[in-house]
């Protein structure tokens, strides 16, 4: 194996070639099989919509070569593009331009996926991505720029090739698709040590596990994420919390908790894609929109009172 993956990351040292090697030999007709049946579905002169074969499709894995155009398509981005117009994103770079988000942008550029030769070797790439952030700051000013957008940006380029696609994607996501968890006894764990939820997970969330998990699951958990909504990162975070829960429960103090929480990323099943999505959408058991929905009501509803109650 090389020590850099197709998509320009680097392998760490302690990179396990041996799981991989086994595990990419039977995956790799996985993808050979998978990349037939969605060139029989989206072939030329065939228009891809929403459906339960579709949806069944994503579910085991968009082939790189089709990724850009499928997350446009059943995500809505290629829909508010046309309903929006086509040029928003060179209107965009047009200007005016603000200094200060140029600036901040900037800042962060070095900082994007800093062991990625792709955006350590060519100057092109961190101008794309500097593009995608520029425009996308000046198209939603409410949202502006935010650090994580980068990691999220930069990906979609990877994946894309594609500053017009990655532009759109990246609205989507924010403004769509991302506009407690069901794991009580180790909630209550983390709170009585006094973890922050927010220490643990904020990366996990902001930058959409893209520098937490392994580069092909994250694509696999984005062709579930542009397709079935927000559920999928809780469905991910759940099952990572499940399956190491007795480890977690065992920590008896903050940093000992805040490590095992590291390792529940790098565990062994995150490696293998394909199963770790499989167990996705069987660990977490039933978990609706809704669901998710009436739980952020809940929490808003709480801190609303909480801040008024401050305010006294």
């Amino acid at each position: 194996c090389s020590k850099v993956d197709e998509y320009g990351f680097e392998r760490p040292d302690d990179f396990d070639y041996e799981t991989y090697e086994d595990f990419m030999s039977q995956y790799l007709k996985v993808l050979a099989k998978r990349s037939r049946k969605w060139s029989h579905i989206i072939g030329k002169g065939k228009s891809l919509k929403r459906s339960l074969t579709v949806k069944r499709y994503v579910r085991k894995g968009i082939p790189g070569e089709h990724r850009g155009l499928v997350w446009l398509t059943v995500s809505g981005a290629e829909r508010i593009k046309e309903e929006t117009g086509p040029d928003l994103y060179l209107r965009l770079l047009r200007g005016p331009l603000d200094q200060e988000i140029i600036d901040t942008v900037r800042t962060d550029l070095p900082r994007t996926f800093p062991d990625n030769i792709f955006f350590n070797a060519a100057e092109d790439h961190q101008l794309q991505l500097y593009n995608v952030l520029v425009a996308y700051a000046h198209d939603n000013k409410e949202v502006g720029y935010c650090q994580g957008l980068n990691y999220i940006a930069g990906l979609l380029l990877l994946v894309t090739k594609d500053e017009d696609t990655s532009f759109w994607l990246l609205k989507v996501l924010v403004e769509r698709i991302l506009p407690q968890l069901k794991v009580p006894e180790v909630h209550r764990h983390v709170t009585a040590i006094g973890l922050p939820w927010a220490v643990i997970t904020t990366k996990w969330f902001i930058c959409l596990f893209a520098e937490v998990l392994p580069i092909e699951t994250v694509l696999r958990i984005w062709d579930c994420l542009f397709y079935e909504g927000s559920k999928i990162i809780f469905r991910v975070c759940i099952t990572l919390i499940k399956r190491n829960k007795d480890s977690l429960l065992q920590c008896d103090d903050f940093s000992s908790l805040a490590e095992c929480f590291k390792d529940i990323t790098r565990d062994s099943l995150v490696l293998q894609c394909h199963n770790f999505m499989q167990s996705i959408f069987k660990v977490p058991g039933s978990l609706s929109g809704n669901m998710i929905l009436t739980l952020r009501t809940k929490l808003s509803e709480q801190r609303r009172k909480s801040q008024h109650g401050n305010s006294r």
